[in-house]
């Protein structure tokens, strides 16, 4: 199992990390709505290695078999990884290619009059947040992606 969750987990983490850099890279061309649409796109792309590690385990490691906890269990764990590819990405980009990425966020926030959209952030707490989502929505992967592919 764990050469699975390593497997998968690390390509899912290659993946997210070189789309979110890719796009970021364009970030200054882009509106913010557009990062948000391409930001999960990445995030869904790179959780999508949940479904074929679960079903790589179930078929060549199970001998055909797997239980929704063992495959939440494998899902989770791919999406831990895949979320510090992506953290790291935002880190990188939040606090060396575009320092300002927060200031100029909450600059258009206030002219769109959503100030009170508004609070301090940091590259650490964005990477964190990041992470956060990438595993919550990796948990919901994981769950609709046990749930087709689990066999006794």
């Amino acid at each position: 199992m764990k050469s699975t969750i390593n497997k998968y987990g690390l390509f899912g983490a290659i993946t997210g990390f070189v789309i979110f850099i890719s796009h970021l890279a364009f970030a200054k061309n882009l509106s913010y709505s557009t990062l948000e649409v391409l930001g999960y796109i990445s995030i869904f792309l790179s959780l999508s290695f949940i479904y074929f590690g679960i079903k790589h385990f179930r078929d060549n490691v199970n001998e055909g078999s797997i239980t929704l906890g063992k495959a939440l269990m494998i899902g989770l764990l791919i999406s831990v990884l895949v979320g510090i590819g992506i953290a790291i990405a935002d880190f990188i980009y939040t606090k060396f290619l575009n320092p300002n990425f927060f200031e100029d966020y909450t600059q258009m926030l206030i002219e769109q009059g959503r100030g009170d959209e508004v609070f301090e952030m940091t590259s650490l707490m964005g990477a964190t947040f990041m992470l956060v989502l990438v595993v919550i929505i990796g948990f919901i992967v994981s769950l609709i992606s046990g749930l087709i592919l689990q066999r006794k």
